[in-house]
């Protein structure tokens, strides 16, 4: 699957950047430049696939696979489901490239373009989620659930990444500590249902994160 055209959402990345107040003119003219030259550079790779699902104790397993989705947290995600889109998305190691460039530049800038780089994947997944649902037009989705929310280990990243092929496929791998190579790059499931799902709880509840995350100090959040 490809995504050739992306949309940097703008308040999104202002957001990440922890602005109190909105950026005056000529921050925001830096931050819509820095945008637009990300939208330019970047290479999104995307690689899906959809597993029928079976639930046991404390886990969802992937027929016709080895793996196991292992934690409570994504065994309610998935619960009124029958089959899961497992993905891979990245916007290429061009994004580090471009950091380290800005940064070296600027570290203020090289801060404004890691933002919008993370901003940028997330406008590529919602344009993989856009096709997902005109493709599978007659099925009930769930949100993005990745390795890391709630008890969802995120030790799962690097079986995603092999049972994808997304090394060769998308240019992803895995560091021994479970991150994602290029950096801004991303596995999510997607839960597939023939009825309509509540959606749940979804955002800061299920973060790892919460307790120490810099969004919730300032009384804002991450867009998750």
């Amino acid at each position: 699957m490809s995504v050739n055209r992306f949309m940097i959402n703008i308040d999104e990345a202002v957001r990440y950047m922890g602005y109190r107040e909105p950026p005056d003119e000529a921050q925001m003219k830096t931050i819509t430049a820095l945008a637009a030259l990300l939208e330019h550079e970047l290479k999104p790779a995307v690689v899906y696939r959809v597993f029928p699902i079976g639930f046991i104790e404390g886990a969802v397993e992937l027929k016709g696979t080895k793996l196991r989705f292992i934690g409570n947290s994504i065994r309610e995600h998935l619960a009124c489901c029958d089959s899961v889109v497992v993905m891979c998305v990245t916007v290429s190691s061009r994004a580090d490239e471009l950091i380290r460039l800005k940064e070296r530049e600027d570290i203020a800038l090289g801060f404004m373009t890691d933002c919008l780089a993370s901003a940028a994947v997330e406008a590529v997944c919602s344009e993989v989620e856009t096709e997902l649902a005109n493709k599978f037009s007659t099925k009930f989705f769930t949100w993005r659930f990745s390795p890391g929310y709630g008890d969802f280990p995120l030790e799962t990243q690097p079986h995603i990444i092999e049972l994808l092929n997304a090394g060769k496929r998308a240019g992803v791998t895995c560091t021994p500590s479970s991150m994602l190579i290029p950096s801004k790059s991303v596995t999510a499931v997607i839960g597939l249902s023939d009825l309509p799902i509540d959606k749940g709880r979804r955002g800061c509840v299920v973060c790892n994160l919460s307790k120490t995350c810099d969004f919730r100090k300032r009384g804002v959040r991450c867009g998750t």
